[in-house]
């Protein structure tokens, strides 16, 4: 019985032995990376046979490396009616569009003190986006604005949107105008779930119907810890948009309407120097919905507001503010899987895009001039145009780059 336990003991040791030898074995292949000497003077790799972490994710970067993806920007104030004023919050720009000769933007637009969580909530104001309208304005330049007037009001006492409505974009398709947009119903406490909602018009002066019901809600798959209004606590975070879905923006793609968003997920903590954001994508086969999530989502691990274009018959995306990926331009060619393209220094804040831009000149034609807002302090925002260029050389004083 011994000789047969201690026979069984070491045909299993072989085992282990061979087993790990071949573990091994393919651990050591799988690591064993072919350097060409093309790849080796391009990335300036010192020895070949000693790679870094960094140089073996420089290896799977395509060879033709180029700069059409990065810019460099910067920001001027408007002229009219959108120049600063104080007492009054103007920021979200939507993006612009072209009609009768004139600019079209949307923004969220509120009066008054911001007072945080601390004061009334029923009668405050908590956020400088909160107790917002959503406004329009025109140009016939793009620096002197006139404000038009309410486009789209809070919806009445107990409506999904009777607290705000805020952080608006604007699609055109088949000649009715849609905007889709933020809204929280009323109170606005600290563990709130801000939903997306929906208008159309036949005219870009309006009158506007809106979504009996929102379009797009956070997932219902997290769980709050206790009923003390703080946001961090939670038994289960659930899915990246258990809290909040925020800055939709709807882009017609291959036949069908995708719907980006920014999600906020319960329990969210600060990661890389940032918050904990991700953006979505919701897709419907009409404009008015219904939206169904996409099982891929999220589709970033980094990023702030939304800010996409089609390109090159897939969909570009500006990735800025939170995450590790944050401050890159990305691309994908089925609006769902995004490569990063190129690193930015930064980027204007709540991007409106210039949607008649013609978007296959340059990968980041469509930034070349549109409208950002920017902070004057807590309280008050207003919105601004920026500007940006490509930079393809980096050189230094007297020296000539072409």
């Amino acid at each position: 019985m011994k000789k047969r336990l201690y026979l069984l003991i070491a045909i299993f040791g072989i085992s282990l032995i061979s087993c790990n030898c071949d573990t091994n074995k393919e651990k050591t292949m799988e690591e064993k990376i072919v350097v060409t000497d093309e790849q080796q003077d391009y990335l300036g790799i010192t020895n070949k046979e000693h790679l870094s972490a960094a140089s073996k994710r420089a290896l799977k970067w395509p060879m033709d490396l180029g700069n059409d993806w990065y810019f460099e920007y910067k920001v001027e104030d408007l002229k009219g009616d959108l120049a600063y004023e104080e007492g009054v919050v103007r920021r979200d720009p939507s993006a612009m569009i072209m009609h009768d000769g004139k600019y079209y933007m949307w923004y969220s637009r509120s009066t008054g003190l911001s007072q945080g969580f601390g004061g009334n909530i029923a009668e405050d104001k908590v956020f400088p986006w909160d107790r917002c309208d959503i406004w329009y304005a025109t140009s016939k330049d793009g620096i002197t604005w006139k404000e038009e007037g309410v486009a789209v009001e809070r919806g009445e006492k107990g409506a999904y949107d009777d607290r705000s409505v805020f952080t608006v974009e604007i699609m055109v398709n088949e000649g009715v105008y849609y905007l889709c947009y933020q809204t929280v119903k009323d109170p606005y406490n600290v563990r709130v779930k801000n939903q997306v909602g929906l208008a159309w018009s036949n005219s870009p002066n309006g009158p506007w119907t809106k979504s009996k019901e929102p379009i797009l809600s956070p997932a219902n798959n997290g769980v709050w810890k206790g009923e003390e209004q703080n946001r961090f606590l939670v038994e289960k975070k659930g899915d990246f948009d258990s809290h909040k879905v925020h800055d939709p923006c709807i882009i017609p793609f291959k036949g069908k309407f995708y719907l980006y968003y920014k999600g906020e997920q319960m329990g969210e903590q600060v990661t890389f120097g940032g918050r904990q954001i991700r953006h979505g994508v919701a897709i419907a086969d009409n404009p008015k919905g219904p939206y169904v999530k996409s099982p891929f989502n999220p589709i970033s691990n980094s990023g702030h507001e939304i800010c996409v274009w089609p390109y090159n018959g897939g969909i570009a995306s500006l990735i800025t503010t939170d995450g590790p990926e944050r401050n890159t331009v990305q691309w994908s060619p089925d609006g769902i899987n995004f490569e990063i393209m190129g690193a930015v220094k930064g980027a204007p804040h709540a991007i409106g895009l210039n949607r008649t831009a013609d978007n296959e000149k340059n990968p980041t034609e469509i930034l070349r001039w549109g409208l950002t807002h920017e902070y004057k302090s807590w309280d008050w925002q207003y919105i601004r145009r920026f500007t940006t260029w490509n930079v393809k050389n980096h050189t230094a004083k007297g020296e000539d780059g072409e």
